[in-house]
């Protein structure tokens, strides 16, 4: 394992070493490597909606008409669904 050293203002070396006694974890540089772990997890999940992100594809709608065409997505989805339900209750009606 390879060592660093590294400088800190006083006030952050005071909370770095108050985080590392509250029992959790061995020592300072066992609270340091976990920090990292976990900021190196959360940037590897941003960078994986970014890809899927820019593979989707590229929109060339505004904002305005982002918004208006998912509208009317969703308006196309629930009035499908209704006339299934529709469907479905005349098939039920008719078979009583």
């Amino acid at each position: 394992m390879a060592t660093m050293n590294v400088s800190l203002p006083d006030e952050m070396k005071a909370w770095v070493e108050a985080q590392a006694s509250t029992g959790s974890f061995a020592n300072v540089s066992d609270y340091v490597r976990d920090v990292l772990r976990r900021e190196q997890a959360a940037v590897e999940r941003f960078q994986t909606i970014i890809d899927e992100a820019r593979a989707s594809g590229v929109v060339d709608l505004n904002p305005g008409e982002l918004l208006e065409e998912i509208k009317r997505s969703n308006r196309e989805r629930v009035l499908a669904s209704a006339e299934a339900i529709k469907a479905e209750t005349r098939k039920a009606e008719d078979a009583a």
